[in-house]
């Protein structure tokens, strides 16, 4: 059974730092993609950012270009996504999500729980 565990949200001040990371524990897949998806609106998850266990290809939402960046430990099935130059406007629920693919090319999604950021003064 796999188990998405979220660690490192909380509050901050405008111009500052947050690493969130993600473990996924129990997954046994080769072939997954990791990513951060933050609730921008009633039931709508805007992609952050995303990151390919194979190649290591990374994917941006423009909002954070430059401010973010995702990176993967693949021998723990962690993502870590480093949050600087933080705005009022990266304040979200941010939630990781597991896609693995198995070896006969089934799909499986897994979702966390969700970590609450809030940029604030």
């Amino acid at each position: 059974q796999v188990q998405i565990v979220e660690s490192g949200g909380g509050s901050v001040q405008p111009g500052g730092s947050l690493e969130l990371s993600c473990a996924a524990n129990g997954l046994t897949y080769r072939a997954y993609v990791m990513s951060w998806y933050r609730l921008v609106s009633g039931d709508d998850r805007e992609l952050v950012a995303s990151v390919g266990s194979n190649d290591g290809s990374r994917h941006y939402a423009d909002s954070v270009k430059g401010r973010f960046s995702i990176s993967i430990d693949s021998g723990k099935k962690t993502v870590y996504l480093q949050m600087n130059s933080l705005k009022s406007e990266d304040t979200a629920m941010y939630y990781c999500k597991v896609v693995a693919t198995a070896d006969r090319g089934e799909w499986y999604e897994y979702w966390g729980q969700g970590t609450q950021v809030t940029v604030s003064s």
